[in-house]
């Protein structure tokens, strides 16, 4: 794609973090409840090197679930260490990996979005079918932010397609579509509609999906 098409409308038109806040948000929010689950599970295995990130990051845990201590979670207290230290301190431990899944989350959501990408780009993949397409939504949503919408679409192709449910699937495919008419590519963009509208009926972005369709099929 060309660089013009990347170029988002000037004027008044709201950035797509606005434009989409509260799925963004619903995201973010996701991978908190996700991770705090999946770290309860995996510290019955650690190592005992992991074991204690996975001991220290309990209170940086805690810190991430109310928005006026995020910062805390990310730098630590004074007493223990945020995530930030963490994923450095204890790199290759499972620990550190999950560490960044909540570094580009909370980046994310402080609009900080070049850091958000830095994190998320470290996150290994652990083959949970609801946390790896969520960190990789993640990854597009901070893409869009910079307008990088080519990057953007590949995330958000390989979020839909990872894990298919009425859940994400649906958001991640919504989001795909308002990437692809960002490039002007609204073939795509109608592709991408049309398949919430046949292949996930019951989900909330499907009420609205027609509208969409009618705006990118006008285009064409």
């Amino acid at each position: 794609m060309s660089q013009n098409n990347q170029t988002v409308s000037s004027g008044t038109k709201k950035s797509f973090f606005q434009e989409n806040e509260k799925s963004i948000t619903f995201i973010v929010a996701g991978i908190i409840v996700l991770i705090l689950l999946y770290i309860g599970y995996q510290r019955l295995y650690l190592a005992p090197r992991a074991e204690k990130a996975a001991n220290q990051m309990y209170h940086a845990e805690n810190y991430a679930t109310i928005d006026s201590l995020q910062k805390k979670a990310i730098e630590g207290d004074g007493a223990f260490p945020g995530f930030k230290e963490i994923a450095d301190e204890y790199s290759n431990t499972k620990s550190a990996n999950i560490a960044n899944a909540y570094l580009g989350g909370l980046y994310l959501r402080q609009k900080n979005f070049k850091e958000a990408i830095n994190h998320l780009e470290q996150y290994t993949e652990t083959g949970s079918e609801i946390l790896d397409p969520l960190v990789i939504g993640l990854l597009g949503d901070a893409y869009s932010e910079e307008k990088i919408y080519d990057k953007a679409a590949n995330y958000y192709k390989k979020a839909a397609d990872k894990s298919k449910n009425v859940y994400t699937t649906p958001l991640f495919l919504k989001k795909l579509g308002l990437v692809y008419e960002e490039l002007q590519d609204y073939k795509n963009a109608e592709s991408t509609y049309q398949r919430i509208r046949d292949e996930y009926p019951q989900s909330s972005e499907s009420t609205t999906i027609d509208s969409f369709l009618a705006r990118v099929q006008a285009k064409q």
